[in-house]
């Protein structure tokens, strides 16, 4: 790793508040993403991904949501710090993001030529007749077809793969230094979900921007990724280079997901493994380490002590009180 990373972020949580207190979606989480690689974010539903995703782009919903603590440095930049008109100037042309529903972030009642034009004209000085232009190219780049006649059309004229396509080339349209990808594949056929994730690392290839990618999808961590983070409740639970990470995993919970995937040799009618029980929810945390009502390993000093995120090699870190043990196990 590089000692200048196009994003650090360190300590971060980000807290919600409610009518049944504050609620801490993510707490105290460090992550890095580097010039030219993708970092994957991983873990079932309400784990704190998009929350994360959210922050780094100052999009919580307000006044709810905030950032309590912790720093968010793009390019050397702190986006906590940064005022509203810089981050105004940072979104859509540093930052590019691709939302998890296309058809809820595009914006129904304008062309899709226009949604493409406006941040080219916002941030980079064009005129009407050069953001269209710009616009038709960056439609064959992600390749839709007759991108001249997409320009005309409104969303929901488009398929789902086709929106996806748009929404990429919003977020591309100003070459940003690191793009956000929250679920780039939610809801689309196998054949189109393959599409899409093929498109987004030829650009990464082509640009040399940093990615981060959020998903729940291992498979997709495993072929697309350079490292992964594991979140549980909020928190990193595990985080490593991805060859490492999946021949060497070191917390139940990381060990869980992967056993829950299905192997080419697997008997036909073989029930896959689960992790017993549910994610808690943000306002019934368990004491200790938030994953020991549904670990197998858990005990006493699990129920009492929230584990520390620990060094254990080169670039892998874990938060398990009994890493060595589970580490010895073999790999499901």
């Amino acid at each position: 790793m590089t000692d200048r990373a196009l994003l650090e972020v360190k300590g971060l949580v980000t807290a919600f508040d409610t009518e049944g207190g504050r609620l801490r979606a993510v707490d105290g989480i460090d992550i890095r993403v580097e010039h030219g690689r993708t970092l994957g974010i991983v873990g079932e539903s309400g784990c704190g991904k998009s929350v994360t995703a959210l922050s780094i782009m100052r999009l919580l919903p307000q006044p709810m949501g905030q950032i309590l603590e912790g720093e968010i440095r793009l390019e050397g930049v702190d986006l906590v710090q940064a005022d509203r008109d810089t981050m105004h100037r940072i979104r859509g042309h540093r930052i590019g993001m691709i939302f998890q529903e296309p058809m809820t972030a595009l914006n129904p009642v304008h062309r899709i030529g226009r949604q493409i034009a406006e941040s080219l004209i916002l941030h980079k000085g064009f005129d009407k007749r050069q953001a269209l232009e710009r616009a038709v190219a960056l439609l064959q780049r992600v390749g839709i077809p007759a991108p001249e006649v997409r320009l005309s059309e409104y969303p929901h004229q488009l398929s789902g793969g086709m929106r996806q396509r748009v929404m990429i080339a919003i977020a591309l349209a100003c070459d940003p230094a690191l793009l956000i990808a929250d679920e780039p594949t939610t809801a689309l056929d196998v054949t189109v979900q393959a599409q899409i994730l093929e498109l987004i690392a030829s650009l990464r290839s082509e640009s040399g921007m940093g990615v981060l990618l959020i998903t729940h999808d291992l498979g997709v961590i495993a072929e697309q990724c350079d490292d992964v983070v594991v979140m549980y409740a909020g928190r990193v639970a595990e985080q490593a280079p991805v060859r490492q990470l999946f021949a060497e995993p070191r917390h139940p919970y990381t060990r869980g997901l992967l056993a829950s995937i299905p192997h080419l040799e697997t008997p036909r009618k073989t029930r896959l493994p689960t992790i017993s029980g549910m994610v808690p929810t943000l306002s019934a945390l368990p004491d200790g380490c938030r994953f020991n009502n549904r670990c197998p390993h858990a005990d006493d000093r699990c129920r009492r002590e929230q584990p520390p995120l620990v060094r254990t090699g080169p670039d892998h870190h874990v938060a398990c009180h009994h890493w060595q043990r589970i580490a010895s196990e073999p790999t499901p």
